[in-house]
């Protein structure tokens, strides 16, 4: 891994001490990174890479794994592949679209607090697995209405910006589900289910210690079809969003 770096620090004419003057740490700290295969700081990891003209994953390519719990390492592996991802949530916005202001907000709040920022640049990275391919899957989102009410202003009105953006994406679908719609059968929880690149059907559960992959897709589907018939249509969702975004 330490050879990718060495390379690229020859390729853009830096050394140990020119990229430590720039990126703000001791030289001993960047020779490291270079000879010994240490990765950098989170807060200091994007800023070596766009030194060097190269991406996070290209100079350290196990970066995000290692900072992904080992019990979501499966799920996010089928989510990295998946040409279909319909989404549920009830209580929080869904990872996948999550800004980064709200995803360490999220997570800051839980039992990964103490390892935050790693766990938001995992998040961040997810995203752009799944949103910057170059065939992106068809993403469909269902939210309660619920998780649109929880969070702090400075938080939220940016937060609600880019549910709107994403929504208009070809390939995304977000939808709203109302509290006028009243008890759903939803509530028991959030879930997804993936479509394979080979047309199977993965679900995957969420709950307070982990997260579990299933097969047995015919409940969850049972229940996407309920609260997708009674979430609001498109063009009213981005316009509800975009209301928000202006009262935050």
């Amino acid at each position: 891994m330490y050879r990718a770096v060495q390379a690229a620090m020859n390729e853009a004419g830096h050394t140990a001490d020119s990229l430590a003057a720039q990126v703000g740490v001791d030289p001993k700290t960047a020779a490291k990174w270079a000879s010994h295969g240490r990765i950098p700081q989170t807060r200091h990891r994007a800023r070596v890479a766009e030194l060097l003209g190269k991406d996070v994953l290209e100079l350290w390519p196990d970066v995000l794994k290692r900072k992904e719990p080992a019990w979501f390492r499966p799920w996010a592996e089928i989510e990295r592949e998946a040409t279909g991802l319909r989404w549920f949530e009830s209580a929080v916005l869904p990872g996948l679209l999550q800004t980064e202001a709200y995803a360490r907000a999220v997570l800051a709040s839980g039992p990964l607090m103490a390892d935050a920022d790693d766990h938001v640049e995992s998040r961040l990275r997810r995203q752009a697995a799944v949103f910057d391919r170059p065939r992106p899957p068809l993403t469909v989102f269902v939210i309660d209405e619920v998780a649109l009410r929880r969070g702090h202003p400075d938080v939220m009105g940016p937060q609600f910006d880019h549910l709107a953006t994403m929504a208009q994406r070809p390939n995304v679908m977000v939808h709203v589900l109302p509290l006028s719609a009243g008890f759903h059968p939803g509530q028991a929880g959030p879930f997804i289910i993936a479509t394979t690149p080979e047309g199977e059907e993965v679900g995957y559960l969420d709950d307070q210690s982990s997260g579990r992959i299933t097969n047995d897709v015919a409940p969850l589907w049972a229940v996407w079809d309920t609260v997708r018939s009674v979430a609001l249509p498109r063009d009213q969702t981005i316009d509800l969003l975009r209301a928000r975004a202006w009262t935050t």
